[in-house]
C-alpha cells in the first residue's frame, strides 16, 4: 500500500516512512549535543501533485469538506477526539485605543480550544495517530499548557498520559493536568530537564511521546491553524501573523501550514511571520544568522515561551530565512501592558505568552512598520485564566462598601 506521506528531516534532507514511530533524524540526532538545540527535527511531506490531480478546480473547498484529512497524517477523523478542538473565533478589531486602526487587526482566539491552549491542536493529531496505532499510553513534558492539553485529550480518548512538568509551573495549569487524571511528575528543574527526562524514559521503556520538537505529528496538528485562517479570510493569506515564540514549534507549524498551501498553488506568497519572544526569554530571535548558538538563562513570567534551549530552533531558523520572517523582542512590562489592554479593549483575557504576540504587534504599530490597508493576525494561544498569579501586579481591588446607596455615588455621579 503506498504511504500517505513521509518525514523528511530539516537538516540533511533524508527521507523516511511515516508508518511508523520515528522522533528525530537517526542521523542529524547522532550529533546532538548538551545546551544545543536539537537537529534532525522531521517534516510530514505529502504527494502534493496527486492531491491537486484529485481534487482539481476547488481545490481548498474539497480539502476544507474533508477536514483537511489528505493533508494529515492519519487515515480518519473518527480518531480524533470529539471535543471542539479548532475552528477558533477569528475577530476583527476596528478601533483601539479610542481610535481607528489603519490597518486590518484580526485576533485568532485558540483559549477556546477545549484545554483553552493552542496546544490541544497538536495533542488531538498525536492522540488520533496513536489511537489508530493501538498506543493507549502517551507522555510529554510542558510547563503546562502541553501537558493539560494532552491530559484532557486522552482522558476524551480513554488514553493514559504521563506528564512531566518543572515544580515551578503555574499551580492552574498543574490543577488541570490532575483534574484530567493524568499521572503528574514533578520535576525539580527548568522544562529543560523536564523535557530531557521525557526522552530518557522514552528510551528507556519504548512509550509514545508528544514532545514538541521532537514528535513530528506536533507540527502536523498545528499547522490547521494556517488552514482556518486561509479559510476565515475568504480563501485570502493575510499579510503578517504575530506568533508568540518559545521553542519555535507553534511558528514552524503556521509556517508549515501556509507552505502546504503554496505546494498545492492554493496562495502564491507566504504571510510574514513575525516571531515575537520576551526580553527575558529570547535564545531563538538572538541566535539567528549567528554561526554559533549560545544559550541565556531564561528570565520571563511568560511561563510558556519561557525556554533555555529553543528545540525547534533549527526549522525555525530555516523557515524564516527561506520566507524572509521578522522577529520582534519584548519586556515582561510590555506584555503585561499588552494583556491588560487586550483585555480592556477586546474582551479577551490572554495569559502572557499569548499577549506577547499583541505586545509585538503593539510596537510595530508604535514604531509605524504595519502598512495602511495590510491583514494581520494576532495568533493568542491561551487562557488567562491559566496563570492569574502572573497579572497579580496590576489588580486592585476595592475596598468592601457598606450596603448603603450613598457608598456608590463617587462610582455612578462622576
Amino acid at each position: 500500500m503506498k504511504e500517505k506521506f513521509h518525514y523528511c528531516c530539516c537538516n540533511c534532507g533524508a527521507e523516511y516512512p511515516g508508518n511508523k514511530v520515528i522522533y528525530l533524524c537517526p542521523v542529524c540526532s547522532g550529533q546532538n549535543q548538551p545546551g544545543q538545540p536539537k537537529k534532525g527535527v522531521l517534516s510530514a511531506v505529502y504527494n502534493y501533485k496527486e492531491i491537486k490531480e484529485t481534487y482539481r478546480n476547488s481545490l481548498f473547498g474539497k480539502l476544507e469538506e474533508q477536514n483537511f484529512l489528505p493533508l494529515l497524517p492519519i487515515n480518519g477523523c473518527a480518531s480524533l477526539p470529539k471535543l471542539k478542538i479548532g475552528n477558533t473565533p477569528l475577530y476583527h478589531i476596528e478601533h483601539f485605543d479610542g481610535e481607528e486602526l489603519p490597518f486590518d487587526l484580526l485576533l485568532k482566539d485558540d483559549s477556546q480550544n477545549p484545554t483553552f491552549s493552542f496546544k490541544d491542536r497538536a495533542s488531538a493529531l498525536v492522540s488520533a495517530w496513536a489511537k489508530e496505532n493501538g498506543i493507549g499510553t502517551i507522555i510529554t513534558a510542558s510547563t503546562g499548557n502541553a501537558g493539560s492539553s494532552l491530559a484532557g485529550i486522552c482522558a476524551a480518548q480513554g488514553q493514559k498520559s504521563v506528564i512531566f512538568v518543572p515544580a515551578t509551573a503555574p499551580l492552574a495549569k498543574l490543577t488541570q493536568i490532575v483534574m484530567y487524571g493524568a499521572t503528574i511528575v514533578p520535576v525539580d528543574g527548568t522544562y529543560d530537564d523536564a523535557f530531557s527526562l521525557s526522552i530518557k524514559v522514552t528510551e528507556a521503556f519504548g512509550v509514545y511521546n508528544r514532545n514538541t520538537a521532537y514528535n513530528p505529528l506536533t507540527i502536523e496538528g498545528k499547522k490547521t491553524v494556517a488552514f482556518e485562517l486561509f479559510s476565515q479570510l475568504n480563501y485570502m493569506a493575510p499579510d503578517r501573523i504575530f506568533v508568540p515564540v518559545g521553542d519555535g514549534v507553534i511558528i514552524s507549524g503556521v509556517y508549515k501550514g501556509f507552505e502546504d498551501l503554496l505546494l498545492l498553488e492554493v496562495i502564491d506568497h507566504m504571510p510574514v511571520m513575525v516571531a515575537v519572544q520576551s526580553e527575558g526569554s529570547s535564545n531563538l530571535i538572538r541566535n539567528l544568522g549567528n554561526r554559533e548558538f549560545r544559550s541565556v538563562p531564561s528570565s520571563t513570567f511568560a511561563d510558556s515561551i519561557s525556554v533555555n534551549i529553543p528545540a525547534n530552533f533549527h526549522m525555525t531558523a530555516g523557515y524564516m530565512g527561506q520566507y524572509k520572517g521578522e522577529a520582534v523582542i519584548v519586556t515582561d512590562d510590555e506584555i503585561l501592558d499588552a494583556s491588560v489592554s487586550l483585555a480592556h479593549s477586546t474582551g479577551i483575557f490572554a495569559e502572557p505568552a499569548a499577549a506577547a504576540a499583541f505586545a509585538g504587534m503593539l510596537k510595530y504599530r508604535s514604531e509605524k512598520r504595519i502598512p495602511e490597508g495590510s491583514k494581520n493576525v494576532v495568533l493568542l494561544t491561551g487562557s488567562g485564566l491559566k496563570d492569574l498569579k502572573s497579572v497579580q501586579p496590576v489588580i486592585r481591588l476595592p475596598e468592601p462598601v457598606k450596603p448603603e446607596i450613598s457608598s456608590l455615588e463617587k462610582i455612578f455621579t462622576k
